[in-house]
C-alpha cells in the first residue's frame, strides 16, 4: 500500500469551545486547552466543527476563537477551521473569511437538513473550494448529522480541484475508506471521523484521525499511529484495544456532551454545552470516571 501523505499530520482534535459560567466564549481556557493538546499527541486542532458547538456559536464569536487558538499555538501546529453551512454563499464567506485570518485548512461538512442532489453536492464544493484556490479544504461527510452522504463518485469529480486534498469520513462504514481510495487514490488524504474506527480506517488507507478521544489521550492515539505504520500491529491493536471503553463513553450521548464531562472530570472547566445540548447526566459522568481511571497507570 502506497503511504498517502497527511498534509494536516496523523492526530487532529476535533476541539471543544470552553465556555465560562455566564456562557461566554473563555478565549483565555480557549488558548491554554490548545496549547496542552498540541504538547499532547495533536498535530492539529479543528476550531469551530460540530465538537465545538459551532451551531451555538456567532460568526464573531468563531472569528475570536480561531485567532485566540491561532496565536496561542502559533507555527506549532496546523489550525483548521469549521467553515460549513447548508447555505452556498455562506460557506464561501465563511471559508474567505478564515483564509483571511490565517487558517492552515477549512472542514467543510456537507450541507445539512435540506438535503441537495449529488450534483448539488458538487456545485456547492466547487463553489467554496474555488472561493480560496490557496487554502487547503477537508470535506467532511457525516451522514448521521447532515441526513445528506457525499458519495465517492461526487468526491471523485472533485479532485480536479486544487485544494480538495483530504476527507474527514464519518459515515460509521470502514468501506467508505475503500471506496474513496478506489477512484481517488493517494491525491486525497482520508482521516477518520470516528475514534472507533480509526486503526480499521488506517488498514485500508486512511492517514489519521480527526479526533474527539485526543482532547484525553492523544499520546496514545499517536502511539497506535505510530506503530501500526512501523508494521507493530500487535502493538496497535493493543492500544486500540486499550482506549475502546473511553471511545464508547465519548460518544454514549450526543457529542460534544461526554468529552466536555471528560474534561471536567480531568480539571478542565470547560463549562456546560450551550443549549439544545445539556450537561452530561450521572450515567454518562460514571462511564467516563471508569473508563479514565482504567487508563491511568496503577
Amino acid at each position: 500500500m502506497t503511504l498517502v501523505a497527511a498534509p494536516f499530520g496523523r492526530v487532529l482534535t476535533a476541539m471543544v469551545t470552553p465556555f465560562a459560567a455566564d456562557g461566554a466564549l473563555d478565549l483565555d481556557l480557549a488558548a491554554r486547552l490548545a496549547v496542552h493538546l498540541v504538547a499532547h499527541g495533536s498535530d492539529g486542532l479543528v476550531v469551530c466543527g460540530t465538537t465545538g458547538e459551532s451551531p451555538t456559536l456567532s460568526w464573531q464569536e468563531q472569528h475570536q476563537l480561531f485567532q485566540a487558538v491561532k496565536e496561542a499555538v502559533g507555527p506549532g501546529a496546523k489550525v483548521l477551521a469549521g467553515t460549513g453551512s447548508n447555505c452556498t454563499a455562506e460557506a464561501v464567506e465563511a471559508i474567505s473569511q478564515a483564509a483571511a485570518l490565517g487558517a492552515d485548512g477549512a472542514l467543510v461538512v456537507v450541507p445539512y437538513y435540506n438535503k441537495p442532489p449529488q450534483e448539488g453536492l458538487e456545485a456547492h464544493f466547487r463553489a467554496v473550494a474555488s472561493a480560496v484556490p490557496e487554502l487547503p479544504i477537508m470535506l467532511y461527510n457525516i451522514p448521521g448529522r447532515t441526513s445528506c452522504s457525499l458519495a465517492p463518485d461526487t468526491t471523485a469529480r472533485l479532485m480536479d480541484l486544487p485544494n480538495v486534498v483530504s476527507y474527514k469520513a464519518a459515515s460509521g462504514s470502514t468501506d467508505e475508506v475503500t471506496q474513496l481510495r478506489v477512484r481517488c487514490g493517494s491525491a486525497l488524504a482520508i482521516y477518520s471521523g470516528d475514534d472507533a474506527l480509526t486503526l480499521p480506517m488506517l488498514a485500508l488507507g486512511a492517514v489519521g484521525v480527526v479526533s474527539v478521544a485526543s482532547h484525553l489521550v492523544g499520546p496514545l492515539i499517536q502511539q497506535m499511529i505510530t506503530a501500526f505504520h512501523a508494521g507493530d500491529h500487535a502493538i496497535a491493536q493493543a492500544l486500540h484495544e486499550q482506549m475502546m471503553p473511553l471511545c464508547r463513553a465519548l460518544f454514549s450521548c450526543t457529542n460534544p456532551i461526554p468529552v466536555k464531562a471528560a474534561l471536567q472530570l480531568e480539571g478542565w472547566p470547560v463549562g456546560a454545552p450551550r443549549l439544545p445540548l445539556v450537561s452530561a447526566d450521572s450515567d454518562v459522568r460514571e462511564r467516563l470516571t471508569t473508563a479514565l481511571a482504567a487508563l491511568r497507570p496503577t
